[in-house]
């Protein structure tokens, strides 16, 4: 039996997280692998499916790299390279990501548009840019997302599992998406957080928001075996935070901060709570929080204020609360059950459809989690797919592998670059004899093709000598004119992107697994 305030006292004790870890075993390191990652830009379409919600609708709107250059990438490294080769730190980018990405394909990439590091996908002082999962799925194994004085960020479709603070290796801090320092205006969407076990085993947080961000909201994810599902303030002295949105998310097998709320306003709606094992909502250090509609299931204390005596608020309506358990209230300890009622009146300043808490464990089963289809509810407790009459906001690109068709610009071109290797060419990049070959001095280096007056190119091939596949690891495209980077990514092929007017087009190798050798750089229109 269920009833809509308060809770049914039962006698199924919810279980300890640390019970349940043979289920969920931390995967080993994956062995270093050679870096993977395509570059495709292909389109100016939306940067995510569907529309921000919540907070993040506010503050002038969360659009991520909308109207930007599409990139598809397949290592962290390229998805630094991404970043890195924009005009800008502000110039819009999707980044379409599928694979695993770890720390043996994560590496800080250097440029005036990014800060990177290693081991951590760093999304630092840049705006205007989407993260999207694709094809197969995207999965951040032991790896953080870090936001950090970033505005206009969407992280969509992906996977973040067993990132460590402590024990090896680390990355993050611990937390699978964090955020920190004067962050504004972040979407995060239909994504799957968890971890292996709590602090004891080396985790933190799988969703930490710090030091003045705003503007928030986590939509349609699944937030799984860990000990700290998320926080909004890293201490009581730390309540500039606030204005987060939480809903249609599941929080499964997680001990506490569910989330942990220091001042501020939050707004969790139509949520499912299922075994949440010590606490819930911590609503504290005057923050208050809007809870509608949402169903708790097999917890104990899942609403109030805990571990603290600086007292939070709350607003509650509509919630199911089946076979929740409340402790007795005591020092720094206030649950808000077993009747829980509103304390204080939130403002919601957006617009939202509720659906009726007990259809919400269906609807947040069938949506939330990353490779659901970015799966929506109706807002009448019926899941539904994205609309289809929209034009797609993600399309495939190309296949690096299918070259262009009409003419090779190149044929009737000129060709320079860097050091070349005793004996190789730069015209051998364009004389059609895959027999012949450009190579630079090392590892690393540069080829171009470059004609009278400005020709319009938007994709080029390149082939690698006989002996040479596989050779040539992350590059660049560039606009020899201007400076301007027109394409990143790794490994030889076809590579696409907005026709462009140029002189002169170089196409710079920055790693390479050996010396590269270049047989053919073909350019079209």
């Amino acid at each position: 039996m269920r009833r809509p305030v308060g809770s049914r006292s039962g006698s199924r004790p919810g279980p300890r997280l640390r019970s349940r870890l043979g289920l969920f075993a931390v995967p080993a390191l994956m062995a270093m692998v050679a870096a993977v990652g395509v570059a495709l830009p292909t389109s100016t379409a939306s940067a995510a499916t569907g529309g921000a919600t919540g907070f993040a609708s506010q503050n002038g709107g969360t659009t991520g790299g909308a109207g930007g250059q599409t990139v598809r990438a397949t290592t962290g490294t390229a998805i630094h390279a991404a970043l890195c080769g924009r005009a800008s730190s502000s110039t819009p980018i999707t980044i379409q990501v599928e694979g695993t990405i770890n720390h043996g394909n994560t590496s800080k990439v250097s440029g005036g548009s990014c800060n990177t590091a290693d081991g951590v996908i760093e999304l630092k002082q840049i705006s205007n840019v989407t993260l999207v999962g694709v094809g197969d799925g995207a999965v951040f194994d032991q790896l953080g997302i870090h936001v950090r004085e970033s505005s206009n960020i969407i992280i969509q479709n992906v996977t973040v599992r067993n990132v460590k603070k402590s024990g090896s290796p680390t990355s993050n801090g611990g937390d699978a998406i964090g955020m920190e320092n004067n962050v504004r205006n972040v979407w995060v969407d239909h994504v799957t957080l968890e971890a292996s076990g709590g602090e004891d085993e080396g985790y933190d947080g799988l969703f930490d928001l710090k030091n003045n961000t705003r503007y928030v909201t986590l939509s349609y994810s699944v937030l799984r075996n860990s000990g700290r599902g998320g926080l909004v303030g890293s201490s009581e002295s730390d309540t500039s935070n606030g204005y987060v949105t939480y809903h249609h998310n599941l929080y499964e097998n997680i001990d506490s901060r569910a989330p942990l709320l220091r001042g501020g306003v939050g707004h969790m709606y139509n949520n499912h709570y299922l075994r949440v094992n010590d606490s819930g909502i911590n609503s504290r250090a005057g923050a208050r929080a809007r809870v509608d509609n949402n169903y708790f299931e097999d917890s104990k204390d899942v609403l109030g204020t805990f571990y603290t005596n600086e007292a939070g608020y709350w607003q509650v309506d509509g919630n199911v609360f089946d076979n929740v358990r409340w402790s007795s209230p005591g020092n720094q300890n206030n649950p808000a059950g077993p009747n829980p009622r509103s304390n204080t009146s939130v403002d919601i300043p957006y617009a939202h459809s509720l659906d009726a808490a007990d259809c919400v464990p269906g609807v947040v089963r069938d949506t939330a989690g990353a490779n659901k289809g970015n799966r929506v509810s109706d807002g009448d407790c019926a899941p539904q797919d994205p609309d289809p009459t929209d034009p797609p906001d993600n399309p495939d690109p190309p296949d690096p592998t299918d070259p262009p068709g009409g003419t090779n610009l190149s044929l009737a071109a000129d060709a320079d670059g860097s050091s070349k290797a005793s004996g190789t060419s730069y015209g051998n990049v364009r004389d059609g004899d895959m027999s012949t070959y450009w190579s630079p001095t090392g590892s690393t280096g540069a080829i171009s093709i470059k004609w009278p007056s400005a020709t319009s190119v938007s994709a080029l091939t390149i082939r690698e000598a006989s002996g040479a596949t596989g050779v040539i690891g992350d590059w660049r495209v560039r606009n020899a004119d201007t400076g301007s980077v027109l394409a990143t990514g790794n490994g030889a092929g076809t590579i696409r992107f907005p026709a462009t007017s140029v002189r002169k087009l170089t196409f710079e190798i920055t790693s390479a697994d050996g010396t590269p050798r270049v047989a053919e750089y073909e350019t079209y229109a």
